[in-house]
């Protein structure tokens, strides 16, 4: 069990961008990075020219990016702006940095939707921001992200686990991580549950795979082991069924469930996402899960039970985050951090963006929404 000494919040979007760029500026020897996809607007644009600046002064930039994710990222860019993104990778690249884009090995993998979507980002100094941000706008002035800072042999941990998403790692730079030394005592005891599904299929990929995912199994035993509550936190909230089963499960021997999503406006490209988590509703509503939408998209992933034990990460309650993606999630017991949880979500409760599904909120669907919500939801996994 990894430990931390320093363990900070960034549910503030702002206080997340500076600190990012801050471990950036301040690298002298390497600098990690992992995200799903990259949007050149101007957080793309600042991230990358600081990047580049790093690698001029002689730290070692490792980029990794997801290709599948980085191709649905690329619809919401202009040819131009993309061709401009990739001028900026190339030149990044040229500069010495590595910059790779991952993908799995076997071709239904990849035509599936297979990849990595951790998001990891590490320096010499000994510290990691871990949590659910991209690199677009739409994670640091749209939608809600929430993620972490820490400090301790916990950045080890996550470093490590860069190769198992597809990265490749100095073995040097690992050395160098571990002469850091911290005055603070390593008290935050934590959990790091990390799965890439891709690595344990053949060549059919995720057609008929029935494999373990630990991430999947450690929330299906936190929500088995509820008591109390349970509120979590997803992108879209259209899980696989062992973990709707699990929740359904909480909600029908007294447990106070509270799911909170994004509403279909949130994701302006298309609303698929959406319709593959709306055709549970009805089954959420008659268990007394409480279901909020949120407006403005939220597109954090925390899990907190009973007030006393938070998970939080990269996993979406979908099925892509149990056979297609690699995923990860930090837990703890510590009360600090479920304090911080909890004040999160006493403030969705109260966000005047989240509005609460009933039935009644379905009958006044138009027409059209429900006659595709039908038909198109039953194919829910690939959405």
């Amino acid at each position: 069990m990894p430990t931390a000494s320093f363990l900070r919040p960034l549910w503030d979007r702002a206080d997340e961008w500076a600190c990012r760029l801050a471990m950036i500026r301040e690298a002298q020897r390497f600098l990690y990075l992992s995200t799903y996809y990259i949007e050149y607007d101007r957080y793309g644009v600042e991230l990358l020219a600081s990047l580049l600046e790093a690698q001029r002064r002689g730290v070692a930039v490792n980029l990794l990016v997801d290709k599948f994710g980085q191709r649905l990222g690329g619809v919401l860019m202009t040819r131009d702006t993309q061709a401009a993104l990739v001028a900026r990778l190339d030149e990044l690249r040229h500069a010495g940095a590595v910059v790779a884009f991952y993908e799995p090995r076997y071709f239904l993998q990849r035509r599936l939707g297979g990849g990595q979507h951790v998001k990891i980002q590490v320096s010499e100094v000994g510290e990691a921001i871990f949590g659910s941000s991209n690199i677009t706008k739409s994670s640091f002035e749209g939608w809600n992200e929430f993620s972490v800072s820490v400090r301790g042999p916990v950045v080890r941990t996550l470093f490590e686990s860069y190769r198992a998403i597809g990265g490749s790692i100095d073995d040097d730079h690992l050395r160098q991580l571990d002469g850091v030394r911290s005055d603070t005592p390593d008290d935050i005891a934590l959990d790091y549950w990390l799965c890439n599904p891709n690595t344990h299929q053949g060549r059919w990929g995720p057609l008929g795979w029935r494999g373990r995912n630990e991430v999947t199994d450690r929330i299906v035993d936190m929500l088995d082991g509820a008591r109390d509550t349970v509120r979590l936190t997803s992108f879209y909230f259209k899980p696989v069924e062992s973990l709707m089963t699990a929740l359904i499960g909480a909600a029908r021997r007294g447990v106070q469930v509270e799911v909170y999503h994004s509403h279909r406006d949130a994701l302006p490209a298309t609303d698929l996402a959406w319709i593959a988590a709306a055709v549970s509703y009805e089954r959420l509503l008659d268990a007394g899960i409480e279901v909020y939408e949120n407006r403005r998209g939220e597109h954090s992933k925390i899990v907190l039970v009973d007030d006393t034990w938070v998970a939080f990460g990269s996993y979406n309650f979908e099925d892509a985050a149990h056979d297609r993606l690699a995923e990860a999630m930090l837990a703890t017991h510590d009360g600090r951090a479920i304090a911080h949880a909890t004040s999160i979500f006493d403030e969705l409760r109260r966000d005047p963006h989240n509005e609460r599904v009933s039935d009644r909120f379905l009958h006044s669907l138009p027409r059209m929404l429900k006659v595709r919500r039908a038909v198109i939801g039953r194919f829910k996994r690939w959405m």
